[in-house]
């Protein structure tokens, strides 16, 4: 057979290195950095720092999460949701990988440093290296509360946003932060209750797999407890208005009621619902404080 013949077309080797990137991911990531960056100003952002800094923060994205697949790509082997992916698979080589990821990761960073600001550069730098390094290479392979001191680079992306427009790290922007701190381990345990076993048969010391899944229940409906509590700090705070306090009360009703059910009713497929909600509930608090940001009629 001919080297043509091995070598996949064009085409399906960009949607490796797409996957390679967990788009998704890189979507809600970028997602809540935009709206941190409307929100950092009482009109519009500047356009150059709106477009650079999405650019720059999407290439820093993408570097972390083609590093974690790179860093991770033996368990990636041995578990279901995750076998498919390129460099399991073989579609995609180590070396190719690497280069990709670095070439990301500079470029984001030159992108930021020249064309957005030097503290944006260097906090989206320090995120890749906590998500990246830290979280995937330390913690989540030796403390089950990995996803709880790891969600410190996952809820960075709003003060990202807020810094390349401003240049600098405001109080509101840490309101967002911790929004999305506090939302990550409901968010996460919930799908680690869901593949439990998974994570048992390749040795991460995922919640469910340590303490059972139980306490995971309980810690998940704790912890959405206080992310309800959370969620109105921007109203108690006056960053946002009636708007914001009513949707984000009305969608943390829903994530409270699947905390509930999971804690007391549990039944088969309800983690995944509670995750997939979860997913929901957040493009839902930050849709909220970008639409009372701009029409606060109700202020």
């Amino acid at each position: 057979m001919s080297v043509a013949a091995d070598t996949p077309p064009a085409a399906g080797r960009l949607h490796e290195y797409y996957e390679l990137c967990k788009p998704r991911v890189v979507m809600l990531i970028v997602f809540t950095a935009i709206i941190g960056m409307f929100l950092a100003v009482p009109g519009l952002p500047p356009m150059s720092a709106l477009l650079w800094g999405t650019l720059g923060i999407t290439l820093q994205a993408a570097s972390a999460a083609a590093v974690n697949q790179i860093i991770d790509r033996n368990i990636d082997a041995r578990m279901a949701r995750t076998c498919g992916r390129p460099l399991v698979t073989g579609t995609l080589g180590m070396t190719e990988s690497i280069a990709f990821a670095t070439v990301l990761g500079l470029s984001g960073f030159v992108v930021l440093w020249f064309w957005v600001n030097p503290l944006t550069a260097v906090l989206t730098q320090l995120t890749l290296i906590g998500y990246a390094g830290i979280y995937t290479l330390f913690l989540k392979r030796a403390t089950p509360q990995n996803i709880v001191i790891g969600g410190a680079a996952g809820a960075a992306p709003p003060v990202l946003g807020w810094a390349a427009v401003t240049g600098t790290v405001d109080p509101h922007a840490l309101l967002l932060f911790l929004i999305i701190f506090v939302w990550t381990p409901p968010h996460f345990w919930a799908l680690a209750i869901e593949r439990r076993d998974e994570y048992a048969k390749v040795d991460i010391p995922m919640l469910p797999v340590t303490h059972g899944i139980a306490y995971t229940r309980v810690q998940v409906l704790l912890y959405t407890v206080l992310l309800v509590v959370v969620s109105i700090l921007p109203f108690v705070f006056r960053m946002s208005g009636l708007i914001y306090l009513l949707g984000a009360l009305a969608l943390g009703g829903v994530f409270l009621w699947y905390a509930l059910l999971l804690r007391y009713a549990p039944r088969p497929g309800l983690p995944m619902k509670t995750f997939g909600y979860s997913i929901v509930y957040l493009m839902g608090i930050f849709t909220l404080l970008l639409v009372d940001h701009y029409l606060p009629l109700m202020r």
